[in-house]
């Protein structure tokens, strides 16, 4: 016999107001970390903390940033010049260029800022 593919439906019970109240946790007892919900939450609010811009550059960011151009710039070829074939043929050209440009771009804005942000001593001010 084939196996159900609907979801087991867990069980409520409504009050005389008809407010459905759940059971509440019925799986292992959660751990003291759990029960304090602080691990989780502190984890979150460290990684909400990091600003984009602390964080340091990557090559697949830089490449996702270059693809992204790269198609672009072949819509706009196609557009402007009509010739398809030399727009693929540039593609690549485009691509390859555009990943370390964009790569070294970053790096340089990433220790530029962390620079800036040592002179400061480390206080970031509100814009």
């Amino acid at each position: 016999m084939a196996p159900t593919k609907r979801k087991r439906q867990t069980k409520h019970r409504g009050n005389a107001a008809g407010v459905v109240e759940s059971r509440g946790r019925t799986g292992r007892k959660p751990t003291a970390a759990e029960k304090s919900g602080n691990a989780r939450e502190m984890a979150r609010a460290k990684e909400k903390l990091i600003d984009k811009r602390d964080r340091p550059p990557t090559w697949r960011s830089a490449f996702i940033r270059s693809m992204i151009a790269a198609v672009l710039m072949l819509l706009v070829v196609l557009i402007v010049l009509g010739q398809p074939n030399q727009a693929i043929a540039l593609f690549p050209v485009v691509l390859l260029m555009y990943v370390p440009i964009s790569y070294y771009t970053d790096l340089w804005i990433y220790n530029r800022r962390q620079r800036n942000k040592a002179k400061r001593g480390g206080k970031e001010t509100a814009r």
